[in-house]
Order: C-alpha cells, then structure tokens, then sequence
C-alpha cells in the first residue's frame, strides 16, 4: 500500500509592511490529505486530510519574494522547513495510521434492533 501526501498552504497570513517589504508572509494555513492507492467497497480511494497552521520566522529575511509570486511549492518548503523533519514525519505517520484504521477498523459501530 502506498499513500500520497498533498500539502496546500495557499492560505498565508501577511504582515502589510515590514521593514522595507510589503506583504511579508509569518503564518501559514496548511491542509495535508493522504490518499491511499487502496480503494473501498465502491472504489474510491481512502483519504484523510489533517490541518494546522505554521508560524514563519521573519527575523532574517534574504532573499524576499513578493507575494503575487509566491507559489504553493514554495511555501510548503518554508512550512516543512519551520516544522522540522520529526513534525513533518510525525503528520503524515498520523495521517497514514487514520487511513489503516479505516482500511481495517479496529471498531466499529452497529445498531442493534428493538
């Protein structure tokens, strides 16, 4: 089984001005979804999307880029990059035991009748 890993951190929070720069992004939004290349009872593919937000460090800037172009990419780089290999390891472990979980459910719940 493999699973894919899809980060979006389009949504950014700017400060207007800092320093000489306009727009300078210290915040991101990040959305990750693992998908997996099983698929259930009706063929779609087990997916499970986790969020959380990622503060920037503003202090050193080198080599600015405006916001009108900045690209997803990037700023998944700046992301993974503030987090650290072990945070970045551990959401996607995270995501990965939740999509087992629903590919072989430890528990699960019934309703039984009158």
């Amino acid at each position: 089984m493999a699973t894919t890993y899809n980060w979006n951190c389009k949504t950014v929070d700017v400060h207007p001005t800092e320093g000489e720069y306009s727009d300078v992004v210290y915040n991101v939004h990040w959305i990750v979804t693992g998908t997996s290349d099983e698929v259930d009872t009706q063929g779609n593919p087990y997916s499970v999307t986790n969020i959380g937000t990622q503060s920037l460090s503003t202090s050193d800037i080198t080599d600015f880029t405006p916001i009108s172009e900045v690209t997803n990419e990037e700023v998944v780089e700046w992301t993974k990059a503030a987090m650290g290999e072990e945070k970045v390891e551990n959401i996607e472990s995270s995501i990965q035991d939740s999509i087992n979980l629903l590919i072989n459910p430890t528990s699960v719940t019934m309703t039984i009748g009158d």
